[in-house]
C-alpha cells in the first residue's frame, strides 16, 4: 500500500519537534489576521479558507483542524480584533480624575486612540459590513468594547453631577448620549477618508465635553 504523502507546508520538519504554546500562538494570530484582512478586502461572501490558508502558508485542512467552518474563522477573527481595540480596565482607573470634565476628556482620548488605529478602522468597517449576517459582532463589539467606557462615564457623572440632574439621575442614558457625540463623529470622519490631526481632534473633545456638561447640568 503505497503511504501517503503530506502537502510540503504539512509535512513535519526533521528536528524541528511540536511548536512551543507561544509559537503555536502566533501562528494561530497570524492566521486570525490574515483572515481579518481577507474578509474586510472580498466580503464574507466571496472568501474563501483556502486564499486565506494560502496568505500565511497553511493547508485548509491545517485551518480546519482550528475553525470548523468560514463562519467560525470569521467570528474568532472579529472576536479578537475587538479585543484588541479594548480599552483596559487599569487604563480606565489611571484616567479617573478628582474633577468631571478632565475625566471625560481622557476617557474621549482614550477611547478614540483605540479606534482610530487602522485596525480599529478596520474593525469597524467589518462591523458596518457584515453584522446584517452577523449581529452577534455588533453586540460583542458593544459589549466588550463601548459598554466598559459607558459605565466609566455614567459612574463619573453620578460622582460628579448634582441629584437631580439629567447626568446624575439617567447617568447610563447621559453616558451614551455622551460617548456619541464626543467619539462617533470623528470616527465617522476618518471612516470617510477626512484626515484629522490630533490637535484637531483634541480640540473636538474639548469643545464636546464643555457643551455636554453644560447641557446636562453638570457644571
Amino acid at each position: 500500500m503505497r503511504q501517503a504523502i503530506l502537502p510540503a507546508s504539512d509535512q513535519p520538519r526533521k528536528g524541528a519537534g511540536r511548536p512551543t504554546k507561544d509559537q503555536a500562538e502566533a501562528r494561530n494570530s497570524e492566521l486570525l489576521d490574515a483572515a481579518l484582512a481577507h474578509f474586510l478586502d472580498r466580503g464574507y461572501e466571496h472568501a474563501t479558507i483556502e486564499a486565506i490558508a494560502t496568505s500565511v502558508n497553511m493547508t485548509k485542512r491545517t485551518v480546519y483542524a482550528k475553525f470548523t467552518d468560514k463562519a467560525s474563522l470569521f467570528l474568532a477573527a472579529v472576536s479578537r480584533a475587538i479585543e484588541r481595540v479594548m480599552v483596559p480596565g487599569a487604563a480606565l482607573g489611571a484616567i479617573d480624575r478628582s474633577q468631571l470634565e478632565p475625566s471625560l476628556v481622557a476617557v474621549a482620548r482614550l477611547r478614540l486612540r483605540h479606534l482610530l488605529t487602522d485596525e480599529g478602522q478596520m474593525l469597524q468597517r467589518i462591523i458596518n459590513t457584515e453584522s446584517y449576517r452577523f449581529p452577534q459582532i455588533a453586540n460583542e463589539a458593544f459589549v466588550r468594547g463601548a459598554g466598559p467606557i459607558i459605565d466609566f462615564v455614567a459612574q463619573q457623572l453620578r460622582r460628579h453631577s448634582p441629584a437631580g440632574s439629567v447626568a446624575h439621575d439617567r447617568s447610563e442614558f447621559a453616558a451614551s448620549a455622551f460617548m456619541s457625540m464626543v467619539v462617533g463623529g470623528p470616527v465617522r470622519m476618518v471612516a470617510t477618508g477626512m484626515a484629522l490631526s490630533q490637535s484637531e481632534i483634541d480640540e473636538r473633545i474639548v469643545y464636546t465635553v464643555r457643551l455636554f456638561v453644560e447641557g446636562a447640568g453638570t457644571g
